[in-house]
């Protein structure tokens, strides 16, 4: 197994689990100083990953806001903001989406190898896309990632790429966001879906900090042995 960045998860959730309404459009969960923190989180990573399914209902910039943070990496030699990242299985994404448009750093597409040709084709000129294998391996895309220079990844969603990120052992940090508040829309997308999860109540992880930020709950978990590395 090759070497892979250091993986932090980042999430923000309702009291009862879900990262979004069903019903009302998008639901904001946390709040200015949480959004600030998490700014410094992406300013401290060289890349952020998000699923396909978020470019498409989120359409997320993906960038460093704060300015002062984004001249601080510039003095670094490093790119305003981090690389962006997303994985795909059909390609179906719109080249006209944020995430491609906004911000001039390197897009990354990682894709199913059956549908490599036709999304080279479709996103020609605003992403990188990579062979991701049949199917989708993310343990490769890790290790691809590293080969690239990404020494710390940054994970934001959605659902489906938090669980599959958590069930391949990929994770070194959980960064979990408890807004004070219920969704109890059962349609709703959930921080997690079913999987066989390498913590459980016979192994359960390791709970690094709680922070209160205004109102929402920060809770820091150990995920690998590689904790708090930078």
């Amino acid at each position: 197994m090759g070497e892979r960045p250091y993986t932090l998860l980042s999430c923000c959730m309702s009291l009862d689990g879900y990262l979004d309404s069903a019903s009302h459009g998008r639901l904001q969960l946390s709040n200015a100083a949480d959004f600030d923190r998490v700014d410094g989180e992406r300013a401290a990573s060289d890349a952020i990953f998000v699923g396909a399914a978020t470019i498409r209902y989120d359409n997320p910039r993906l960038l460093v806001r704060s300015t002062t943070r984004r001249a601080d990496r510039v003095s670094k030699g490093r790119p305003p903001s981090p690389v962006k990242v997303t994985v795909t299985r059909a390609g179906d994404l719109d080249p006209r989406a944020q995430f491609f448009v906004n911000g001039d750093g390197e897009k990354l597409v990682y894709c199913a190898h059956e549908a490599l040709a036709r999304t080279r084709t479709r996103l020609n000129g605003v992403a990188t896309v990579v062979d991701a294998g049949a199917p989708v391996e993310l343990q490769r895309v890790s290790e691809d990632l590293h080969a690239r220079g990404v020494r710390r990844l940054m994970v934001e969603g959605g659902g489906a790429v938090h669980t599959q990120m958590l069930t391949a052992g990929l994770a070194d940090e959980l960064q979990l966001v408890v807004a004070p508040f219920f969704v109890g829309e059962a349609a709703a997308p959930r921080f997690v879906g079913d999987g066989v999860f390498p913590w459980s109540v016979a192994r359960r992880a390791t709970l690094a900090e709680v922070r209160q930020i205004d109102d929402v709950a920060l809770l820091r978990y150990a995920l690998s042995p590689r904790f708090g590395e930078r």
